[in-house]
């Protein structure tokens, strides 16, 4: 039997960011859940979570030496932090945005 959890019960992310492009990086409490996220947290899922605020591509980077993922989403806000007209200018909040999205595990 499965379960949805949202990834902030597993995971923990940190973000930066440089003009329009933004990167998550999202590394498992436990390293057993590698696999969970591997298969799970997609570059296409991420791009669905942040369909309104990602003008361009998501790409994952898999980092299995530290068991985690670096996303890069570009586009995230046009003419970079200085011309944004976003609250949160540096996009910082996408990290625990990430962290708000549901995958399965089983029981």
């Amino acid at each position: 039997m499965s379960r949805k959890v949202k990834l902030f019960e597993l995971a923990h992310a940190r973000a930066g960011d440089k003009g329009t492009i933004t990167n998550i990086c999202l590394f498992p409490y436990d390293e057993k859940i590698y696999p969970l996220l591997e298969q799970q947290v997609t570059a296409e899922k991420v791009k669905e979570l942040f369909s309104e605020l990602v003008a361009g591509e998501v790409i994952r980077y898999d980092i299995p030496s530290l068991k985690g993922f670096n996303f890069v989403l570009q586009g995230t806000r046009s003419g970079g932090v200085s011309s944004a007209l976003a609250i949160d200018a540096h996009g910082k909040s996408l990290s625990y945005g990430l962290l708000e999205l549901e995958i399965d595990v089983e029981d």
